[in-house]
């Protein structure tokens, strides 16, 4: 991994860790600095949330407390200005990719998928 690369991808595994903070992701100023306008999300439940809903949500309820571990977290290149981070939550074994986009030299979250890891070997 190039020293660019590598510090693209810390860059946003801090991001990531930032939004796994229970404070950060009930800071709803944070969320509408962090999250695109047009973010999407696909939940574990497959449902699928909008910004808006994303940040009223977590401001009542931020969906877990104490800490987690980001695992084996990959940031690749899709194209200038937009790179696909796919990483595993050390506590809950879910797998999680999130599509980041770099407009007005800050990164926004366009797209997150939280997914539970199969229970079938």
């Amino acid at each position: 991994m190039t020293r660019t690369a590598k510090a693209l991808a810390d860059e946003l595994r801090a991001l990531e860790q930032q939004l796994l903070d229970p404070a950060r992701r009930a800071d709803a100023a944070f969320l509408e600095r962090i999250l695109a306008d047009d973010f999407q999300e696909i939940g574990q439940s497959g449902r699928r949330y909008d910004k808006p809903t994303v940040v009223r949500e977590l401001a009542l309820a931020p969906g877990f407390e104490g800490t987690r571990t980001i695992l084996d977290f990959e940031a690749r290149d899709v194209q200038e200005g937009v790179v696909l981070a796919i990483y595993t939550i050390a506590e809950t074994g879910t797998l999680r990719s999130s599509l980041w986009r770099k407009r007005g030299g800050m990164w926004e979250l366009v797209f997150h998928q939280g997914s539970r890891p199969s229970s079938s070997g």
